[in-house]
C-alpha cells in the first residue's frame, strides 16, 4: 500500500518538476502531474502481476494518453504540453544508460540487452499511444463541443 502512495507522490512531482524544466504553462503542470502519478500507479501495480515489460509500459502509456487528452481539452492546451511530463517515470533512462555503459566497457552481450529491453519500451509506449487516440478520437469531440458550446454561451 505504501508503495502506492510513494508512487503517486514520486510519479506526482517528477511530471510536474518535468514540466517545469520544459517551461510549460502553469495551468497545465497540476494535471500533467495527477496523470502522471496515475501511469506511475498502474505501472506499479502492474509490475506486481506480470515480470513483462511490455504490459506495464502499455497500460502506463493508455492512461496518459487517454487522460492527458482528456486534461489538455480541459486545461485548452496541446496534448504534447500533458503528454511529455507525464513520461518521465516511464522512459527507460536507466536502461538506456547501463547498455551505454556495459558498451563502454566491452561487455557488448549486456549492452545488446539493454538496448533490446529499451526499444522493448519504446516500442510499447508507442503502442499504448496509438490505442488511447483510438480510444479518445471516438469519445472525446463530444465533449469538445460541449466545452466550446459552453464556453461561446458565456461570451455572450
Amino acid at each position: 500500500m505504501m508503495e502506492i502512495v510513494y508512487g503517486f507522490i514520486f510519479g506526482f512531482l517528477s511530471s510536474v518538476g518535468f514540466g517545469i524544466i520544459t517551461n510549460n504553462p502553469r495551468r497545465t503542470l497540476v494535471p500533467a502531474g495527477l496523470v502522471g502519478a496515475l501511469a506511475w500507479i498502474v505501472y506499479i501495480v502492474i509490475t506486481w502481476f506480470t515480470d513483462s515489460l511490455i504490459m506495464p509500459n502499455v497500460l502506463g502509456a493508455i492512461v496518459i494518453g487517454i487522460l492527458g487528452n482528456l486534461c489538455a481539452i480541459l486545461v485548452r492546451s496541446p496534448v504534447n504540453i500533458i503528454y511529455v511530463p507525464c513520461l518521465v517515470s516511464l522512459v527507460p533512462g536507466a536502461i538506456i544508460y547501463d547498455s551505454m555503459k556495459n558498451f563502454t566497457l566491452g561487455k557488448d552481450m549486456l549492452a545488446a540487452s539493454g538496448f533490446i529491453k529499451a526499444l522493448t519500451v519504446g516500442m510499447s509506449l508507442a503502442v499504448g499511444f496509438i490505442i488511447a487516440e483510438a480510444i479518445s478520437n471516438k469519445i472525446y469531440p463530444s465533449l469538445k463541443r460541449y466545452i466550446n458550446k459552453k464556453s461561446d454561451q458565456k461570451q455572450f
